[in-house]
C-alpha cells in the first residue's frame, strides 16, 4: 500500500452509535490537522454526518466521506482513500460483505467489532488468500470481543515463555468484574446469526467449536463452558460467559497464525466468577440460566449515557499453567463499560496501529493479537485506558 493515501484511517457508521463515539474519541485525543493523524468521518448522508460532527465538537474542517454499503463504486472511492477503514457498521454479515470485498480489492487495512463467528469464516475462506495478494490486512473482533481475551492470552503466554522458557499449554479466563452493558450490535448479530443457522445448518458446526475460525485444524478436545462449576484454582463458583463463544475462537486463530506459540495441544476457556460456597453456587446457576442481554436489550444505534459510560469498567484474570505445572496470571482491566466506552477506545486505536506502527506482516485475514501483538497492547495501555499486569 502507498503511503501516499489521503488518510491514515476512515471511520465507516460515524453516524451511529458507536461509530460517532469512535469520531469523538478521535477528536478528543488526536484533534484534527496538523500533526494529527489523517483521518475521516464516513456515512451514508452527508446531513447527517455534519450533524454528527457538529454534535462531538469536531472542528468544520473535519473531512466527511459519504458511502453506502449497497453501492459497490462508492465503497471502492472509500476505500481507495485511506489506509485504513474502520467500520462499526453491523451486523457485518448484513453490511459487511462488500465493505470487505472493497477493501481486499483495493489493498486497504480493515477493521471492525465482529462478533459473528460464522461469518468470519466465510471471509476467510472467500478472501485469505486474494487479501494476501492485495495486501490488505483485514482484522476482525477490534473491541471488548476479542481484544482484552486475545491479548491477555497472548501476554500471559510471552510472560510464562520468558520465566519457564515454555509456555501455558492451559489458559482460564475468569471475568472477575464487569460494569456495563452490551452493544445492542452485539444482540442484533445473535439475531442474524441464528437466522443464518436456520437457511445453513451447517454453520453450527462451525459455531459449536472452538476451532471454527482455524480451517484446516482442530485442536483437543476443550474445557466445557456451559455448565456452572467449581474453579478448585481460584477457590470459586463460575458461571457461562456469553463472549466465551468467539473470544475462544479468536485465540485458538491467534495461535494458528503464529505458528502454534502456545503449542498444538492448548487448551483455553472463559467463565464468569462468582464467589465461593453454596451462595457463589446459586449464583452461577442463576447466572448460567438468566438472559445474558437483560429483558430490554439495547437496539442497534441506541446505548448507554456518558455517565454510565464513564462508571463501567472490567476485569479479567488469566490463569495459566504448563505441563510441568508451573502457573503464572495476568489481569487485564478496561476503565470504561466495555461494550461502548471501552471498544470505541480499543478499535480506534487498532486502527491507528495498523496506520502508523508498521506491522512486519503481510496481507490476510488476521486476529489482534497474531496481527499487532505488543504493539497494540502498548497503545492500549497508554492511551485507552487498559492495562495488562503479571498478578503472580
Amino acid at each position: 500500500m502507498s503511503d501516499a493515501r489521503e488518510f491514515d484511517v476512515i471511520i465507516y457508521g460515524s453516524t451511529g452509535y458507536t461509530g460517532r463515539l469512535v469520531a469523538e474519541y478521535m477528536v478528543q485525543e488526536y484533534g484534527v490537522g496538523g500533526d494529527a493523524p489523517k483521518w475521516a468521518m464516513a456515512g451514508r448522508s452527508q446531513e447527517k454526518l455534519e450533524e454528527v460532527r457538529d454534535l462531538i465538537g469536531a472542528p468544520a474542517e473535519t473531512p466527511l466521506v459519504v458511502a453506502d454499503s449497497d453501492d459497490a463504486g462508492s465503497l471502492d472511492m472509500m476505500t481507495s482513500r485511506t489506509k485504513v477503514l474502520l467500520t462499526t457498521v453491523g451486523p457485518y454479515q448484513l453490511y459487511g460483505n462488500e465493505v470487505v470485498a472493497s477493501c481486499v480489492k483495493n489493498g486497504t487495512h480493515y477493521v471492525d467489532l465482529c462478533g459473528e463467528p460464522g461469518w468470519m469464516r466465510e471471509m476467510i475462506d472467500k478472501h485469505q488468500d486474494a487479501a494476501e495478494k492485495s495486501g490488505a490486512q483485514i482484522c476482525f473482533s477490534c473491541g471488548f470481543d476479542s481484544i482484552p481475551f486475545d491479548l491477555g492470552v497472548l501476554m500471559l503466554q510471552k510472560d510464562m515463555q520468558k520465566r519457564f522458557d515454555k509456555p501455558a499449554s492451559r489458559v482460564k479466563g475468569r471475568v472477575r468484574a464487569m460494569e456495563g452493558t452490551f452493544s445492542g450490535g452485539t444482540a442484533a448479530s445473535l439475531t442474524e446469526t441464528m437466522k443464518a443457522i436456520a437457511k445453513n445448518p451447517s454453520l453450527v458446526k462451525i459455531l459449536a467449536s472452538s476451532f471454527g475460525l482455524t480451517p484446516g485444524f482442530e485442536g483437543p478436545d476443550q474445557p466445557n463452558m456451559v455448565i456452572p462449576k467449581h474453579d478448585k484454582t481460584i477457590d470459586s463458583w463460575v458461571a457461562p460467559f456469553v463472549m466465551a463463544p468467539i473470544n475462544t475462537k479468536n485465540v485458538h486463530r491467534t495461535n494458528f497464525l503464529a505458528d502454534f506459540p502456545y503449542g498444538e495441544e492448548f487448551k483455553y476457556d472463559e467463565m464468569v466468577v462468582t464467589s465461593a460456597g453454596d451462595i457463589g453456587k446459586q449464583a452461577a446457576e442463576m447466572l448460567a440460566k438468566a438472559n445474558p442481554f437483560g429483558d430490554n436489550p439495547p437496539k442497534p444505534g441506541e446505548g448507554p449515557t456518558k455517565e454510565q459510560r464513564d462508571n463501567g469498567f472490567y476485569d479479567v484474570l488469566f490463569l495459566g499453567e504448563t505441563v510441568d505445572g508451573d502457573t503464572a496470571s495476568l489481569c487485564v482491566k478496561g476503565d470504561k463499560d466495555p461494550g461502548y466506552g471501552s471498544t470505541s477506545k480499543m478499535i480506534a486505536e487498532s486502527a491507528l496501529c495498523l496506520a502508523q506502527d508498521k506491522i512486519k506482516h503481510g496481507g490476510g485475514v488476521w486476529t489482534p493479537g497474531a496481527l499487532m501483538g505488543k504493539k497494540l497492547v502498548k497503545r492500549l495501555e497508554a492511551k485507552a485506558g487498559l492495562s495488562f499486569t503479571v498478578e503472580s
